[in-house]
């Protein structure tokens, strides 16, 4: 099949390999066999080699089987980046169940209304205080039958004094251990026999459920099969390892700083390393500083991150003291990668930020950038095995030319089966043709180079112009005295919505006024998007991901201009 975006492929890479029948679980044991000693898991000062993680997620298949896990078995993960998700996610597949993530940062309305709809029985978490207690009510008042609750230290050196330090910081949470609340410790205490069961085919095996807000209503489940999880870990793999002497298999050591229970970090962070053997190394929670000592001290090759991340590093006082020329590929996605922070990073590290765009629905695989062909103001071409189209906004049954903006659009191996308990919603999320709709809006241009230009929801309509507040961005972006912005539309007598710009300064830059921002955008913005407003805040709302978060700007916005505060 001749598209406009082979062409702009890779040398080695083909857009049209066969990413059919394959298995995150035969990739696991792939590596074990070919590399048994080489380190897994980093964390916490303790290295855990490929050998012993195999027999970590033997067990705990085997604990997980004894409490009743097998296929149609839903078993949920609440757990920040720690050595438990890793072997806990692998073990539920293993014991052929299905596994539902938890966001530490979602509220309890919405946690105890993913358990109910998922049907999640089982759920493994930390002793923290900041995750058991919530569970442990929910463990009261849902669906929920057991749980299972690990440490934080329990993989790290010193287990011991990690727990003393936390007890004394006030961190831990009294467990009321008992038939319905199990230490992490007992899954594994078995001999690791645990039965296999066959699956249906890969595209119908149900392997993950992960929860997508959108921007209104209850979180709904996409469901994402074992071959879905398969093919995105393979296409990650097929366009950077071994590929112009980038990364290679059996080497290789990954930043693991993105939340595990978010898509782009279970395949890019989880998913990806163990198919290729890499080396994880996990952090808790992101912090720049210790992402600068890690790459420095332990010559990190891969950072996937997001935008609010590399700007962070950036912006560290101390970036300078730390050599971070041993990074190959730094991935970004989960939000639009503004061109001068991209410049910037390759002139600190000598390492191009490479931009790819997915969901949640593509098990983040949708985009990737060719490393040798960076474009300005793109998230990249078509993955492998992904067809994308663009469909007009006023007719949506009907597909746009080359360059003209549209509704993206995308199929292949990568999307998922549709949305659990959810058929409507499920039917409309894609095209008679089995293309699943986004929401974005963009355009392919004449090399099949993929340009964001906005959410449908988020376009404005300022006195009859359509205005995409991304453009107003990236023109902010180019302010030496911003780090981080987003613009909104605000109502406006005259032109029915006016944008306003949300700003957060660099580190000891000056404040500017509205005036002076519009000096700035002249002749970088037409007339008709120009900004209208200006806030400049000590820091935007961003997702547990990390990215910044329009939708829980606009709650904050919502809430201080409801009668109860005013």
């Amino acid at each position: 099949m001749q598209t406009p975006w082979t062409r702009s492929y890779p040398a080695g890479v083909r857009w049209d390999n066969d990413l059919s029948g394959l298995s995150v679980l035969d990739m696991l044991d792939d590596s074990v066999r070919r590399w048994p000693d080489r380190p897994a898991i980093d964390f916490m000062g303790r290295k855990v080699a490929y050998r012993e993680f195999a027999s970590l997620i033997d067990r705990a298949a085997k604990g997980l089987q004894d409490l009743g896990v097998g296929p149609g078995v839903h078993v949920g993960l609440y757990l920040p980046n720690v050595p438990q998700y890793a072997i806990a996610f692998f073990a539920i597949l293993r014991a052929g169940g299905t596994v539902v993530n938890y966001s530490p940062l979602d509220a309890g309305d919405v946690l105890a209304h993913k358990i109910e709809d998922s049907r999640t029985d089982i759920l493994v978490t930390l002793d923290l205080d900041s995750l058991y207690p919530l569970m442990e009510r929910l463990l009261q008042s849902t669906r929920l039958h057991t749980l299972v609750v690990g440490s934080l230290g329990d993989f790290g050196a010193q287990p011991r004094e990690t727990r003393a330090r936390l007890q004394q910081e006030g961190q831990l949470a009294q467990v009321l251990y008992s038939e319905q609340c199990l230490p992490f410790e007992q899954l594994l205490d078995n001999d690791g026999d645990w039965q296999p069961h066959p699956l249906p085919p890969l595209d119908q095996a149900l392997a993950v459920l992960q929860y997508t807000g959108g921007t209104t209503g209850l979180p709904k489940g996409a469901m994402l099969t074992h071959a879905n999880l398969g093919a995105a870990a393979a296409q990650v793999a097929m366009i950077n390892v071994d590929n112009d002497q980038r990364l290679y298999e059996g080497r290789e050591s990954i930043l693991v700083v993105l939340p595990l229970f978010h898509i782009y970090a279970l395949v890019g962070c989880l998913l990806f390393p163990v198919a290729v053997g890499a080396e994880m190394r996990l952090h808790v929670r992101f912090d720049a500083g210790a992402v600068l000592r890690d790459i420095h001290d332990n010559r990190v090759s891969c950072f996937p991150g997001v935008p609010t991340m590399f700007t962070a590093l950036l912006s560290h006082p101390q970036v300078g003291e730390y050599d971070l020329r041993c990074l190959k590929i730094c991935a970004s996605g989960g939000a639009p990668l503004p061109v001068e922070l991209m410049q910037q990073f390759k002139a600190l590290t000598g390492c191009q930020i490479t931009e790819g765009w997915g969901m949640t629905e593509t098990c983040t695989g949708g985009t990737f950038t060719p490393a040798e062909r960076p474009r300005a103001g793109s998230c990249g071409i078509p993955h492998i095995g992904v067809d994308i189209c663009f469909l007009d906004l006023d007719a949506p049954e009907r597909k746009v030319q080359l360059g003209q903006n549209g509704e993206l659009a995308i199929r292949g191996p990568n999307i998922m089966r549709g949305y659990w308990n959810a058929p409507q919603a499920s039917a409309e999320a894609f095209t008679a043709d089995g293309y699943f709709r986004t929401g974005d809006v963009g355009y392919m241009d004449e090399d099949g180079y993929i340009h964001i230009v906005d959410r449908t929801k988020d376009m404005l309509l300022c006195g009859g112009y359509n205005v995409y507040p991304r453009v107003i961005e990236e023109a902010i972006y180019a302010h030496p005295a911003v780090e981080e912005v987003m613009v909104l539309g605000i109502p406006d007598a005259y032109r029915g919505q006016s944008p306003k710009a949300y700003v957060k300064l660099r580190a000891g830059h000056a404040p500017f006024d509205l005036d002076g921002l519009k000096a700035f955008l002249k002749d970088r913005l037409g007339k008709h998007e120009m900004v209208q407003a200006l806030e400049i805040r000590a820091e935007l709302p961003k997702t547990a991901v990390g990215k910044l978060s329009k939708k829980l700007l606009k709650d904050e916005i919502a809430a201080a201009q409801s009668p109860s505060n005013t």
